[in-house]
């Protein structure tokens, strides 16, 4: 089957979080079942740098559907047999800063226009792909707000192939004034609640929620709770609308994060021979320069530092729970306040907390694989990939029983013969749940074969992007 995939960051060219991760992941899954995929891609600086087989397949998109001159070029994804089309428009993407915000962190003023425009062209080849280059595509998948305009507009355009959206985190819709459906080329006829308006706003998120044939998300616990005004952002009511059309599938994990074989690490290591795991502990303790100690719990956090993620609860509990038992080394960046309260944290106790802000995809990969738990309190949590990631290595995860991190994480359970789990969960994002689940956590750690049982019951769970993409198939296949 022909594939058109849109999606606003692919790892390695351009990333912010796990979007860009999935972006590679499930187009070369579904590769390896024999689909052909063209993955459309706004041309931001330093991408065709990595591009070096780039060139150009369509010199201009049609005069007057873009607001700016603009070209589609075509290369290979690094690494992959996958192609990409390039949209390649400089007035709109060719400026420092990140993809969505400037350098400030502050977002586009012309958001709308930018993406909009991505969303038109995708639209554009949807129908246009096999008159012009050659490929017609049979679908269009599209991936949260930023190509949600997309499915809209081929609605519009009587597009008879069918599209599907995949919401990865419903808090962001890409909601922006009115008056930028006209340069859109949006029908005014179509900007009422039923259609495009959310609370007098356009809405791009509300946009492919109503027009796509079928709306997934990147888990089934996520699929069910966006559908209640606890996480629904407003639109749970539409959800519910559309339940028939919503679907969960799990997202799966990059093959490269393995700890036989991550060439980030400087030892490597199996569940049958756990010696590599115990060697990176001390390596992890060395570079951060936290006391070499086998017998205190090392806690690792990678993570953005926002509400979303729970950090509050850590900060709000850090006092009751540090003790000589216990080391901390978080990686992320986000919230100023945040920050502040961690580096505090950093400077008091130094031979207990580490703190890094900023990314660096080395030490992420050193903090998983060398800590012995990993936090994940997250408020709510589309999926999340760290858990995985951390199970692989044989970290267990200490997390919050909601969206993906319910559905991938087997909470331990004292009392069972033979012992079960894979991690740990809290059920209600409270300061005291997370307190009273992180001292269960290290009393399991002190009584080793347990620890380790669940160590090697955590590294057996199987979440390579197989069986994500067979479920992906059968809906495309049905569509």
């Amino acid at each position: 089957m022909n594939i058109l995939f849109l999606t606003s960051e692919i790892d390695p060219l351009i990333k912010t979080g796990g979007l860009a991760d999935v972006s590679r992941s499930l187009p070369l899954a579904l590769h390896a079942l024999g689909h052909e995929l063209r993955i459309l891609l706004p041309n931001y600086p330093g991408v065709l740098a990595q591009l070096p087989d780039s060139h150009c397949i369509l010199e201009d998109f049609p005069y007057g559907l873009l607001p700016a001159p603009a070209r589609l070029l075509e290369g290979t994804l690094p690494d992959t047999p996958l192609t990409l089309w390039i949209l390649d428009c400089p007035e709109l993407f060719d400026r420092s800063g990140g993809p969505y915000q400037d350098r400030k962190g502050k977002d586009w003023p012309d958001n709308p226009a930018r993406f909009g425009t991505f969303c038109v062209a995708g639209a554009w080849l949807a129908q246009q792909a096999g008159l012009r280059l050659n490929w017609a595509p049979a679908l269009v998948h599209c991936n949260d707000w930023q190509t949600a305009l997309t499915p809209a507009l081929m609605k519009f355009w009587d597009c008879p192939i069918p599209s599907v959206l995949t919401i990865h985190n419903l808090a962001f819709q890409g909601n922006f004034p009115a008056h930028w459906c006209l340069p859109l080329h949006l029908p005014s006829s179509e900007f009422h609640m039923e259609s495009l308006e959310f609370h007098g706003q356009l809405s791009f998120l509300k946009a492919g929620i109503v027009h796509a044939n079928q709306i997934t998300t990147v888990s089934p616990r996520y699929a069910q709770e966006i559908q209640t005004p606890q996480l629904g952002c407003g639109m749970e009511g539409l959800l519910r609308r559309r339940a028939s059309d919503l679907i969960g599938i799990l997202n799966g994990i990059d093959e490269l994060w393995n700890p036989e074989i991550d060439t980030f690490l400087p030892v490597h290591y199996t569940a049958r021979k756990l010696q590599g795991k115990t060697r990176l502990k001390k390596h992890l303790q060395m570079k951060m320069g936290l006391p070499v100690r086998p017998d205190v719990l090392l806690i690792g956090m990678v993570s953005r530092l926002t509400w979303q993620k729970g950090i509050d609860l850590v900060l709000d509990t850090l006092e009751d729970w540090l003790t000589d038992e216990i080391q901390v080394v978080v990686l992320g960046s986000g919230d100023a306040e945040i920050e502040r309260e961690l580096a505090h944290w950093s400077s008091r106790s130094p031979e207990q907390v580490r703190v890094i802000l900023g990314f660096n995809e080395v030490r992420s990969h050193e903090i998983i694989a060398g800590s012995d738990l990993f936090l994940m309190p997250s408020r709510f949590e589309p999926c999340g990939l760290a858990q995985m990631y951390a199970m692989t290595y044989g970290t267990l995860p200490l997390a919050h029983a909601t969206g993906g991190l319910a559905d991938t994480i087997v909470p331990y359970q004292a009392q069972s013969q033979p012992v079960e789990g894979t991690g740990f969960l809290f059920e209600n994002a409270l300061p005291r749940d997370f307190h009273e689940t992180l001292a269960q956590a290290l009393t399991c750690f002190h009584q080793k074969e347990i620890w380790q049982q669940l160590m090697r019951q955590a590294m057996a769970r199987d979440f390579r992007w197989n069986k994500a993409a067979l479920e992906y198939q059968t809906l495309y296949q049905t569509l």
